[in-house]
Parts: C-alpha cells; sequence; structure tokens
C-alpha cells in the first residue's frame, strides 16, 4: 500500500510555486502573458488532478504543457543557458505524464514540485538577464 501521507505537503509547496510563477508570468502584457496564462492554466488543472488522483487529467494537461515548450513563444531569450533550463523543465513535465500513465500518484506529485521549481527559477533567470541587458 503506497503512503499518500507527504502528497498534501507536496501539493502545498507546489501551490506556492504556481503563486510565485503566476505572479512573475502576468507582469507583461501582451501575446507572451497570454501564452504563459494558458501554460499556467495546465498547470493548475495538473495539481487539480494531483488532488483528486484524476490521471487523465494529470496526463492531458501535462502533455498540453509539453506541447507548449515547443512553440515559438516558449522561446524568450536565445541563450545557451534558457536552452538547457527549458529543456530540463520539459523533461521534468514529461516525467509527470508517464508517471500519470503509469497510475503513480507519487512520482508525479514528485515530478509536479520539480516542475514547478524549475519553471520559478526560469523565470527569476529571464528577469535577471533582462535588466542585465
Amino acid at each position: 500500500m503506497r503512503n499518500h501521507q507527504n502528497i498534501p505537503k507536496l501539493l502545498g509547496l507546489a501551490a506556492l510555486g504556481i503563486a510565485a510563477f503566476f505572479t512573475s508570468a502576468v507582469r507583461g502584457e501582451g501575446e507572451l502573458s497570454a501564452f504563459m496564462r494558458v501554460k499556467l492554466r495546465h498547470a493548475e488543472k495538473v495539481l487539480e488532478g494531483l488532488a483528486t488522483e484524476d490521471y487523465e487529467l494529470i496526463e492531458k494537461n501535462s502533455q498540453a504543457m509539453s506541447l507548449l515548450c515547443q512553440d515559438e513563444m516558449w522561446s524568450v531569450l536565445q541563450t545557451p543557458e534558457y536552452r538547457e533550463r527549458s529543456l530540463e523543465f520539459r523533461r521534468s513535465v514529461d516525467a509527470i505524464t508517464e508517471a500519470a500513465r503509469t497510475k503513480n500518484l507519487e512520482a508525479a506529485a514528485l515530478s509536479y514540485v520539480d516542475s514547478t521549481m524549475k519553471c520559478v527559477s526560469c523565470h527569476k533567470y529571464v528577469r535577471k538577464t533582462r535588466v542585465g541587458r
């Protein structure tokens, strides 16, 4: 039997990360802001799926996030570090999808937290890099 005691803690951490992401993503206006809001909606749906153990919802929305990573709007910087961060984020999101497919809630939750941390870190990097220009 799986131990589900840590899931509420992980989901709480993830929610904090999403809030930090939301704050950074919606500061801008225009197409990029709208694009990032779409990503945020998918992240929220993944969190909902984790909280309700709805593997189909998790898989569908994590796949959508992964596809967004391939869109040209995603590439806000053309630096090697940004490309690597973006690839790491996508790998993390793909791990959510795989965990949902195998109905492994703990792995999906951990991958969600990991992707949220990567997201927040990358947004911080982008802000810092843009200020430095």
